[in-house]
């Protein structure tokens, strides 16, 4: 999902080239014509750390006066760097950006560039996906992934457990979680510390529970009086009531070690997890062989809730994106520009961590699961937006917060919706 990153004396230490006297990434050097563009994303890993990394160097031999300083920062971190960082006299120019009301607040602040006529001529390559990034009509940023969150599972522990196809129905959801425990398996590996994974179940809830113009009209008014977001909540309680989850989920990382909920699938510890289309290409990374659990990994989307308003075929999801900072040189739009080529598209689709946006880049997707993915997404009613990145910033810190506080045992369904309501209100 989100990182935060530290910025300051480090960043000049990874500056790439002597010819670049400054670390804040813009013009150095106006007689040279030399640029140092800093950017900052969240791929910590291979191989998207080492494709973005290629990518950087391409632009630089075709580009000869841009240098990219290429700095990758943990996906956790960013949602307290960010803010920081663009209140600061030196931000990074390119950093990661999911939109939403997040987005917004940026924009309100004046720390983003307007980058509406300077993509005019090639913004139709990306398609309906780039509205994502735009506040009041105009563009802020540009998309290279869009995806949605869903139980990744291993088919084997399944089988072991005698079930014999992923559960479509919350109930069914509660019942294989006690088939799974009778056969000694953990049913689901939980990154409780991260926090924002406890929010992937709430907000699935609310999506299957509440109808689409209640979501979405909750972004706008910040009112949650419809009794679908308790009913989340009262969901949230079942599933807590059954403990699927490992021992210690509460300080468990989500995707940072072996011993994170990701490595936890990915070297056969337990049977599921909730999460977004990136999480194969994490738990690979996290084992041993670099393969994961290979062809024992399956997808199934999130179930249907018997009782609520909202559509089964409904998901939950979001994009990845990069923006340009207010202090970015005009060398940055033309960056994002190769960033959504259908070449860059092509071989990020290729690396079956994520899913393009470009036109006629998604074949390049060959992974099974990630395919499954795309159909899911392609036939859904509607994309909810992560709540926590829909709404503004400070409202979308209470509601993870709340979320988390409750799978800790600390809230009740009601005072999740409280919180959320109070933040809302003061926002």
């Amino acid at each position: 999902m989100a990182n935060v990153r530290r910025w300051g004396a480090a960043l000049c230490v990874l500056a790439l080239t002597a010819a670049v006297g400054a670390c804040s990434g813009k013009s150095a050097d106006k007689a040279g014509g030399t640029v140092t563009l800093t950017w900052w994303h969240n791929q910590t890993a291979d191989p998207g750390k080492g494709f973005w990394q290629t990518v950087a160097n391409e632009y630089h031999a075709a580009h000869p006066n841009v240098t990219i300083d290429v700095v990758p920062i943990q996906n956790e971190q960013f949602t307290t760097k960010i803010p920081v960082a663009l209140q600061s006299a030196d931000p990074p120019d390119i950093f990661q950006q999911w939109g939403g009301g997040q987005l917004t607040d940026q924009v309100n602040a004046g720390k983003v560039m307007d980058i509406t006529d300077a993509t005019k001529s090639w913004i139709d390559q990306i398609g309906g996906s780039a509205a994502g990034w735009q506040v009041g009509g105009k563009q802020y940023g540009i998309p290279y992934n869009l995806g949605i969150v869903g139980f990744w599972y291993n088919k084997a522990l399944f089988t072991k457990a005698g079930i014999s196809a992923p559960p479509a129905t919350w109930d069914e959801l509660l019942a294989d979680i006690g088939k799974l425990k009778t056969a000694g398996v953990t049913p689901i590996a939980l990154g409780g510390k991260d926090r924002w994974p406890d929010a992937f179940y709430w907000d699935y809830l609310a999506v299957r529970a509440c109808s689409k113009e209640v979501l979405q009209q909750s972004a706008l008014d910040y009112k949650f009086t419809d009794p679908c977001w308790t009913k989340a909540g009262e969901r949230v309680k079942q599933l807590l009531d059954a403990k699927p989850f490992q021992a210690g989920f509460l300080a468990t990382p989500a995707q940072q070690g072996a011993g994170s909920s990701a490595g936890l699938i990915g070297n056969g510890k337990a049977a599921m997890e909730l999460q977004g289309h990136w999480d194969a290409g994490t738990m690979n990374g996290l084992s041993p062989s670099q393969k994961g659990i290979g062809a024992d990994l399956g997808w199934f989307p999130f179930p249907a809730l018997s009782d609520g308003a909202g559509s089964p075929d409904a998901a939950l999801g979001g994009g990845d994106g990069y923006s340009c900072s207010y202090k970015a040189p005009v060398e940055c739009v033309d960056f994002l520009k190769f960033l959504a080529s259908v070449d860059v598209q092509k071989r990020w689709a290729a690396l079956n961590v994520g899913l393009p946006v470009t036109k006629g880049s998604e074949a390049a997707v060959s992974d099974a699961n990630l395919k499954g993915l795309l159909d899911f997404r392609g036939k859904s009613t509607f994309v909810q937006t992560y709540l926590d990145i829909a709404y503004s910033t400070s409202v979308g810190q209470a509601l993870d917060d709340a979320i988390a506080s409750q799978f800790a045992g600390s809230l009740t369904p009601d005072q999740v919706v409280k919180a959320i309501t109070d933040a809302a209100a003061n926002r």
